[in-house]
């Protein structure tokens, strides 16, 4: 019987493949001890936002200005994500990431919306659309790259936070009328129609994010439905 050190497979070529898996097993360890904490601070952030279901619109600011601080959080560790996944290709763990990036960029983006992130001496701008440029901004990371390998935002991950935002805002808008705001309602509903509009011009090739973009229609006539609503009972603000 040959012994095993004369073998025609040299043994050392799987230990130096285990040696890469247990490599590859470590960054994903340390990926997810960086998710878990990114996860339970935008469940902080989405504590924060979820108050402006019952809260009068002129009363927002001190909603806005704790999910701005909350979101500071969220940012420095998708610094620590990035600076952990700079090392190894970009496709190769962005899977592990991508719903908590999602889940990110509508809190900032819904943060905006409601009036966040103006130029310092702005007077605050709700009902706002911040651009992924801005948002990559915001966060301290750049957007769709195209000709590097390194840690980015997608178009793909901005545009589900999108469609996230416009979720959140057909509740919102039933919500305003229970508080007696009947002029958000109206305002919400051009909003949506307007990205509706924008997600119609795009040729979509991902799956999901085709599927998803097909509910906004859904959700547009959700609000229609609230607005119909109210001009039935004459509380349409006039003008």
């Amino acid at each position: 019987m040959a012994s095993p050190s004369n073998g025609m497979v040299d043994p050392a070529i799987f230990e130096h493949l285990q040696q890469k898996i247990d490599e590859d097993t470590g960054v994903r360890d340390k990926i997810r001890e960086i998710l878990q904490t990114l996860e339970k601070q935008d469940r902080a952030t989405q504590a924060v936002l979820s108050r402006a279901h019952s809260t009068p619109t002129a009363e927002l600011s001190s909603i806005v200005t704790a999910a701005q601080s909350s979101i500071d959080h969220e940012v420095d560790t998708i610094s620590k994500l990035a600076a952990a996944v700079s090392p190894h290709p970009y496709y190769k763990f962005n899977h592990m990431w991508t719903r908590q990036m999602q889940d990110a960029c509508f809190s900032v983006i819904y943060c905006g919306y409601l009036g966040g992130y103006t130029k310092a001496g702005s007077e605050a701008k709700p009902r706002r659309l911040l651009t992924i440029e801005e948002v990559g901004e915001i966060m301290n990371i750049p957007v769709n790259l195209k000709d590097q390998d390194a840690f980015h935002l997608t178009i793909e991950e901005y545009l589900l936070a999108l469609i996230s935002l416009v979720d959140e805002l057909s509740r919102l808008a039933r919500n305003s009328v229970t508080l007696g705001d009947y002029s958000r309602p109206l305002q919400i509903s051009q909003f949506i129609k307007d990205l509706h509009a924008g997600f119609q011009i795009l040729n979509l090739k991902n799956d999901i994010l085709r599927k998803r973009s097909d509910g906004i229609k859904y959700r547009v006539k959700e609000v229609e439905d609230v607005v119909y609503d109210l001009s039935l009972r004459d509380l349409v603000p006039k003008g």
